[in-house]
């Protein structure tokens, strides 16, 4: 019998250490979603093949490159779209995603200068997911 009301959830949020810089950060929602049973946990970054830890990457000109310029979109792509296939297969209707990132981002990414500044937009898992009728959101965070 499936659980109601699967929630597909960035990884580094349940303390996964998948994040570019090798860690995580944990959120409470997430916690308890995975307590309840109800939290699928992907990384669209490692599901792609990008290793962990790994040099940061942006949104620049609709590609994903590192500071060097090399261009990650296809690795991002690939992930995001195993990450939507295991969502649907798990029946998630929702998503909590790690803010800013070029994957997970959801409503603000980082403007593609490498400066911490924000614009407005989503990564590429997001977009996945909105395109699949799976509504994202944001996690919270102090930081």
């Amino acid at each position: 019998m499936k659980n109601r009301n699967m929630v597909v959830v960035s990884a580094c949020l349940l303390g996964v250490n998948c994040r570019y810089d090798g860690g995580s950060q944990e959120h409470p929602e997430a916690l308890e979603l995975l307590r309840e049973g109800r939290a699928v946990p992907v990384c669209p970054e490692q599901l792609g093949g990008l290793p962990t830890p790994r040099d940061p990457v942006e949104i620049v000109n609709s590609a994903v490159v590192d500071r060097d310029g090399v261009d990650h979109s296809g690795a991002i792509e690939r992930g995001a779209q195993e990450a939507v296939r295991l969502a649907k297969l798990a029946g998630c209707t929702s998503a909590l995603l790690q803010p800013r990132s070029p994957s997970c981002g959801c409503g603000t990414v980082y403007d593609g200068t490498f400066s911490g500044r924000l614009i407005s937009g989503d990564g590429l898992f997001t977009r996945a997911l909105r395109d699949n009728g799976i509504a994202p959101r944001a996690a919270d965070h102090d930081d």
